[in-house]
């Protein structure tokens, strides 16, 4: 048996910048261990797979060699300890993850960091390591453009529980001298238990990536139907409005 688990969650997302703008979608997810990835067998292997492509560093080695190169980057080491992520697998040719976690652990249990790894639609990838603080709250600067309706500035302030029974994962971003809230995303779920049979459970939503990418697109044409202004950022990093095709765009 598999040591993967899938959640029943539930993804929403407010934006209070510009126009009040609110959704809710439900997804199911998986999580599994970067060392005990499921498979399925090779006739549907089109129906589920893990593979680094997806993810980030490099596409020629292993989600987990390349999570143990980026952690080595910011002097974490993990000494063979165990790393769960949180993500939609690639499923009839295509992949989408708005955000994957990564929850990494010491050899004794203890968690030594977070990455949070965001992806865009333009097939862009940015990782964030996250340290939570007593309250468990990890805070970083915005880096990377997730959304053609927001520039990169600010900061998130994320809370990431570990998986357990429940998951609870929220990212408020921040702007403005007085880092007020201007969109919150949050996903909580339900863990419907180790996977028994991964076969069945790829057979039974081999669209979650497709759907995923449909929904974020929609999110974005209501948006820019409303007349929020799409930006562009320039080389040195001002934002400005500017036309766009948001069928090509995600919404957050």
């Amino acid at each position: 048996m598999t040591t993967a688990t899938r959640y029943e969650t539930t993804i929403r997302h407010a934006r209070t910048e510009t126009v009040d703008h609110r959704f809710a979608y439900d997804h199911v997810m998986w999580l599994v261990d970067l060392d005990d990835l499921p498979t399925v067998p090779r006739v549907l292997g089109p129906l589920l797979s893990f593979e680094a492509r997806d993810h980030l560093g490099d596409p020629d080695t292993s989600i987990r060699a390349n999570v143990d190169a980026f952690l080595a980057g910011h002097d974490i080491d993990l000494r063979g300890g165990r790393v769960q992520m949180l993500a939609n697998p690639r499923s009839l040719g295509h992949a989408f993850n708005p955000l994957s976690v990564y929850w990494c652990s010491r050899p004794d249990g203890s968690l030594a960091a977070v990455v949070a790894e965001v992806h865009n639609t333009e097939g862009g990838l940015h990782c964030y390591l996250l340290r939570p603080d007593a309250r468990g709250v990890s805070r970083v600067a915005k880096e990377f453009p997730v959304s053609p309706f927001f520039a990169v500035d600010g900061t998130y302030d994320v809370r990431c529980s570990g998986p357990g029974d429940d998951l609870r994962i929220s990212i408020t971003l921040r702007r403005g001298p007085r880092l007020a809230p201007v969109f919150t995303a949050t996903l909580t779920g339900r863990s419907l238990g180790p996977v028994a049979s991964v076969t069945a459970a790829a057979l039974r939503r081999p669209w979650s990536s497709w759907r995923v990418s449909a929904l974020i697109r929609f999110e974005g044409i209501r948006l820019w139907l409303r007349g929020v202004p799409t930006l562009t950022t320039d080389a040195e990093g001002d934002s400005e409005p500017e036309p766009a095709s948001v069928l090509q765009e995600t919404a957050r």
